[in-house]
């Protein structure tokens, strides 16, 4: 596949306007903007920085590049989905991964994907990457943009912030995660952990909250 098809799958699979429902997610930001913790861009930057570094969005990386090489042989992702379950720390983190996996699955369908499969939301993107013939680490970078990209505009609608902090935001992630991109492209599943144990407090606790806008 060329470069150019391969960046054009990437830009349609990962857009905010993709269907599978990104946007009703916060990954338990309605949270920490509601405690305090997120309350400007500077504390937004360091939050999904700490995600992309040593949280969640890191084991998605590597799951994701898991799922990619075990598809690049013929297989169909199935024992690393297994293992991204068991992985999602909070019921609303195995809502978020499991539905957005199998949208993800019933969307990318017209690209010759299998939607009778649902897998978690990383592992389908990895599976569906490999088998088409899409690079890994490009793959790897597009997800992590797009993790960051919909975190920011939770944060854009809660805090609130403006339009340019958003985009300041992720303008200053862009080395965080080429660099997170290009070591989970070499990783092993022995690199798999995650320190942010505050994101996951804060997602234990968006379950119950009163009052809240996104599923997660």
């Amino acid at each position: 596949m060329t470069d150019q098809r391969s960046l054009l799958r990437l830009m349609s699979w990962l857009s905010p306007a993709f269907p599978v429902g990104a946007f009703a997610y916060s990954h338990g930001i309605e949270r920490a903007i509601h405690d305090g913790l997120i309350r400007d861009r500077a504390t937004l930057a360091d939050w999904i920085r700490d995600l992309l570094e040593a949280g969640s969005a890191w084991n998605d990386a590597v799951l994701l590049a898991e799922s990619w090489r075990d598809a690049a042989v013929g297989g169909d992702g199935a024992a690393v989905a297994e293992l991204a379950l068991a992985m999602a720390t909070t019921r609303e983190r195995h809502m978020e991964t499991t539905l957005q996996g199998a949208a993800f699955g019933e969307a990318a369908a017209a690209w010759g994907g299998d939607s009778n499969s649902p897998l978690p939301y990383p592992v389908a993107v990895g599976v569906m990457a490999a088998r088409q013939s899409v690079a890994l680490e490009p793959a790897v970078i597009a997800y992590l943009h797009a993790f960051a990209s919909n975190l920011i505009q939770a944060a854009v609608r809660l805090v609130p912030l403006g339009q340019r902090d958003g985009v300041a935001v992720l303008a200053g992630l862009e080395s965080t995660i080429l660099e997170r991109a290009g070591r989970a492209a070499s990783s092993t599943l022995d690199d798999l952990g995650s320190a942010a144990f505050r994101s996951d407090i804060m997602s234990m606790q968006h379950e119950t909250q009163y009052s809240r806008v996104f599923r997660s």
